[in-house]
């Protein structure tokens, strides 16, 4: 795959490959299938908001960011599963958007603007996320009507921001604009995109500035688009996709500033900045909004196209594998507003947040809605990322998921790649390099941080690569029918944490003690009903320090692998249950510098699980040392 490069945008180091071309398999397709007969393929049935009513179908519901939200996942769904019942549901939504463009370029609900047309308090949010959806259907149905409807709008769109310039939520999330418009800017090449481009620019927050110097370290209390948590994980991509504009270095450092000082000052186990509502510090109690994990999740996909740094992929797996699923139930019917990393229970109790008292139970809609529209994109948009295309015709891997891939490659022949593995819960890798006849391209392949001594064969025979910015190249002539053996060795490793506590992890996974889980039924319906969660096990447990773990791995992947029952891989460990870590505030107290045992308490063997097995769980363990 390769656009034209056109002068006035910094080129990126990969590009995104076009929906559709990388095809979720094995653990993974499970996972979006899931999904599919869970919220995204149903809740247009079972939520008035994202119903038959709602604006983007021309009802007079919700006509805000809802709909497109929903749709920014149900669309990549859809096309990634080849489902003709989710692609027949989400046509509607298309074909409306379409029709609702006027003759001077706007589009969608018109009734938010008042009789005279005066849009002083028109927010122009939901429309950068319906700009989103568009470029993703072009890349999957090549549908021609997509490129001159988004010229029509970014014409009038170049003289509607000088009147009715971003603000607020628009302010703060300018890039998502400027991601769609350098998309078209790399496809027709009119240079008056980069005009709009700047004036985009000019009116979005300055990200750049604020994560080079980052004044943020404390846990925010007040009202602030900068400390909002979901514009934060928006915003920290903005840096890199100004520097295609700006050519600036700083900018592009400021991204790598402020991911540093965001796990500094905020930084959760699971990979994740913490955040009910606001930047929240670094206690294990404090919550993690579902929205700022997707939102992360999409901007990492984007710093790795832009900035092709491996770092980059290292977070996404580590928020993707963890935070991701650890937040949703199962069978993908219910999800929190905001997840713990150490969650001992999960119940309608007031919190030192923000948020509601509602906030960490599982259903339909706890504390706000926006989850629940917003969540679907996550495993898709990481699907489509696990591949990208490099700037000289080879293809680099992201993450190892098992998926296929199809592409052209440098001299202009069609490959299929098909990946056969099952990581992140095991270490090997496999790939079979489908072609008609011989050709010469690259692969890149992403070396994790966490990994030491990554070997990669070709039939058989180590080959000797070169490692750059976390990426080895192999460029050579490949021959129907190679095959690529990847082997990532997984040693446990202990971070520390505040308190002298530390948290577990294993390759990318981050491994946790699973409590015992009691489902309640708060609240039923047709379907997505709301439920808390009690503990039926202990969890004050304190590790034992320097016992070595041992690793136990399940012959087989379950169907859906993130549940404590179904887990793929245990470690087992020693423990010690504590008597002085209790619960404050309606969740566990931050753990204990000087953990206590019980006196008559024994040295247990405990089995950790993957973070995102357990829905209540202890994440951050002290230490007897």
């Amino acid at each position: 795959m390769s656009h034209t490069t056109y002068q006035g945008l910094k080129e990126t180091v990969f590009q995104s490959l076009p929906l559709g071309s990388v095809k979720p398999s094995g653990w993974l397709k499970n996972q979006l299938e899931i999904q599919a007969n869970g919220f995204t393929g149903h809740l247009d049935e079972h939520w008035e908001d994202v119903g038959q009513n709602n604006g983007w179908l021309g009802g007079n519901g919700d006509s805000w960011e809802r709909g497109p939200y929903y749709l920014d996942g149900l669309l990549p769904l859809a096309y990634l599963l080849e489902d003709e019942r989710l692609i027949e549901k989400m046509k509607p939504w298309i074909e409306w958007t379409f029709a609702s463009q006027k003759e001077d370029g706007s589009f969608g609900p018109s009734y938010l603007k008042n009789a005279n047309n005066i849009m002083d308090d028109y927010d122009w949010w939901q429309d950068f996320i319906m700009l989103k959806v568009l470029t993703q259907y072009e890349e999957a149905t090549k549908d021609e009507r997509v490129i001159p409807f988004m010229l029509k709008y970014f014409l009038y769109l170049k003289t509607a921001l000088l009147d009715h310039p971003l603000k607020e939520w628009h302010e703060a999330r300018g890039a998502d604009l400027l991601l769609s418009i350098h998309w078209l800017y790399e496809r027709t090449g009119d240079s008056e995109l980069l005009e709009l481009a700047q004036i985009v620019q000019d009116q979005t927050i300055e990200w750049n500035k604020i994560f080079n110097k980052f004044p943020y370290w404390r846990k925010q209390t007040e009202w602030n688009h900068r400390t909002h948590v979901v514009n934060v994980a928006m915003g920290i991509k903005t840096p890199a996709v100004f520097y295609r504009q700006t050519g600036d270095e700083s900018d592009k450092e400021a991204v790598y500033k402020g991911i540093q000082s965001l796990m500094t000052y905020h930084g959760q186990a699971q990979g994740m900045f913490s955040g009910d509502e606001w930047l929240s510090g670094t206690h294990p109690s404090q919550g993690v909004e579902l929205c700022a994990v997707v939102e992360y999740m999409f901007s990492l996909e984007n710093l790795t196209r832009i900035l092709g740094d491996g770092m980059f992929g290292d977070i996404l797996e580590k928020v993707t594998f963890n935070a991701l699923p650890a937040t949703i139930s199962p069978e993908w019917d219910s999800h929190q507003y905001d997840q713990q990393v150490n969650q001992v229970i999960c119940n309608l109790a007031k919190r030192p947040w923000s948020n509601g008292p509602d906030a960490n139970m599982f259903g339909l809609e706890p504390n706000f809605g926006c989850c629940t529209a917003n969540m679907h994109q996550g495993w898709p948009k990481f699907t489509s990322s696990l591949w990208m295309a490099t700037q000289d015709g080879g293809l680099a891997a992201v993450s190892y998921a098992p998926c296929s891939v199809q592409a052209t490659v440098a001299d202009g022949r069609d490959i299929e790649l098909v990946v056969n593995s099952n990581y992140p819960f095991r270490k090997e890798v496999d790939i079979e390099v489908n072609l008609q006849e011989k050709s010469t391209f690259p692969l890149l392949f992403r070396v994790p941080g966490w990994c030491s001594g990554m070997e990669i064969r070709v039939n058989g025979d180590v080959q000797q690569v070169k490692t750059e910015k976390g990426y080895s190249r192999l460029e050579r002539e490949w021959n129907p029918g190679d095959r690529i053996e990847i082997m990532l060795p997984m040693q446990v490793q202990l971070e520390d944490r505040n308190n002298n506590a530390v948290s577990v992890n294993r390759g990318p996974l981050v491994y946790v003690l699973p409590i015992g889980e009691q489902w309640v039924c708060v609240q039923e319906r047709k379907r997505f009903h709301d439920w808390e969660i009690y503990p039926t096990s202990s969890w004050r447990y304190a590790l034992i320090n320097d016992v070595e773990f041992e690793v136990e791995e399940n012959e087989e992947i379950h169907h859906q692998p993130f549940t404590t029952n179904h887990a793929p891989i245990r470690l087992l460990t020693k423990g010690r249950l504590l008597s002085n870590w209790m619960m404050k505030k309606n969740s566990a107290a931050a753990p204990p510098k000087d953990p206590k045992p019980y006196e008559n308490a024994p040295i247990e063997t405990i089995e950790l699980v993957p973070y995102g097995c357990a829905r209540l769980r202890i994440g951050e363990f002290p230490v007897l040392r």
